[in-house]
């Protein structure tokens, strides 16, 4: 039977004899730091991508629903719109170019991000590797934006088309009817602004924190190398 006092005592003394470090140098801390970097970006485009296919399948089955159709009929109904045939086929037209201008910005929202992928991969410069991320994070903050001014637009739009339609056919609307419309509208587009950040903000926030922190540590580190 071994020896087990032999054995802890021998490990207790290799213990004490390791040399024990806990700060890594400046090399190594960039490294880390732009392996982190990429890391996360590529989680990004990954999401973006994610993003674009999921839309288009959306999208693709949204053509063939009618509950788009169901909510404006009610909607005109209410108002007593007349020709709803031919309102219901420009509100059509609205969201479809809304949903062709959705994956669009999309479409070329995941372009970007991988060519700044590429180039942050590629770069090894600290400070155009510092540049670079400076400009993704831009880039994702416009790609947010873009799809609340695109969702902001939509409903503007759709608003605006249904008023204008009801001045053409000279339909008078009672004050509470006009209010509800106009609350309707804007609650309808603040909760859609409020659900539109949320998700973003757990799609990308989270991500694009971590990157930032990054940045932080590599401007730092930058910035030492100049003196």
């Amino acid at each position: 039977m071994p020896n087990q006092d032999f054995d802890i005592d021998s490990l207790k003394k290799s213990w004490q004899d390791q040399v024990i470090s806990d700060d890594y140098n400046q090399e190594e801390i960039e490294v880390m730091l732009n392996k982190k970097s990429r890391n996360y970006v590529k989680y990004i485009l990954w999401i973006s991508v994610a993003e674009f296919v999921i839309f288009g399948i959306i999208n693709f089955i949204a053509l063939f629903s009618n509950s788009f159709h169901t909510d404006f009929t009610n909607i005109l109904n209410k108002l007593q719109i007349r020709n709803q045939n031919e309102v219901e086929f420009s509100l059509d037209k609205i969201y479809n170019v809304m949903k062709v201008a959705s994956l669009v910005i999309t479409g070329v929202f995941v372009v970007i991000f991988y060519s700044n992928y590429k180039k942050i991969n590629i770069e090894a410069n600290l400070k155009k590797f510092i540049i670079h991320i400076i400009k993704f994070k831009r880039a994702v903050n416009l790609f947010i934006f873009s799809n609340i001014l695109l969702l902001f637009l939509f409903i503007g739009s759709s608003t605006a088309f249904i008023v204008f339609t009801i001045k053409k056919q000279n339909i008078e609307i009672d004050n509470p009817t006009f209010w509800s419309l106009i609350i309707a509208v804007i609650v309808s587009l603040l909760v859609c602004i409020v659900l539109v950040l949320l998700y973003y903000k757990i799609a990308y926030g989270i991500i694009l924190k971590r990157l930032s922190k990054n940045l932080k540590q590599l401007e730092t580190i930058d910035s030492q190398k100049d003196y």
